[in-house]
């Protein structure tokens, strides 16, 4: 049997493999014209979650970027964006679209954010999950 994910193909950047084989998930999956990317988050080069906000939202975007770019995109080919929240989601008007428009200009894609309760791992207040079109 062959599962329609058969006819896609997983994006895994170099920096991002040890992930892909730990957790066994894809940071990118190219389906049907779509690169579906997973939610990127922002820890920094020594693997700490930063405590600025927009430091955080600024990490995920460069990550986001790798997968982009194992892809052959960039951030013009995005088309829906989700941003997920910790705490209170009207703070984060004050940071987060500022650090967004330094990756992501017109025409602007869809976006939806989302408060949450907490995150994968502690100290993280953002992630951030995309489609780009090929």
């Amino acid at each position: 049997m062959t599962r329609s994910r058969d006819r896609g193909r997983p994006i895994v950047p170099a920096s991002m493999q040890e992930n892909y084989t730990e957790y066994h998930y894809s940071p990118g999956f190219d389906a049907g014209g779509f690169l579906f990317i997973s939610g990127q988050i922002g820890l920094d080069e020594n693997g700490e979650a930063p405590e600025d906000p927009a430091e955080q939202a600024r990490n995920a975007f460069n990550a986001m970027g790798e997968v982009l770019a194992e892809a052959g995109l960039g951030f013009g080919d995005i088309v829906s964006l989700t941003s997920h929240h910790v705490g209170d989601v009207e703070s984060m008007l004050d940071w987060f679209p500022k650090v967004k428009d330094d990756f992501i200009g017109e025409p602007y894609p869809a976006w939806t954010a989302l408060g949450v309760t907490g995150l994968a791992i502690p100290g993280l207040v953002v992630e951030i999950a995309a489609i780009a079109r090929r």
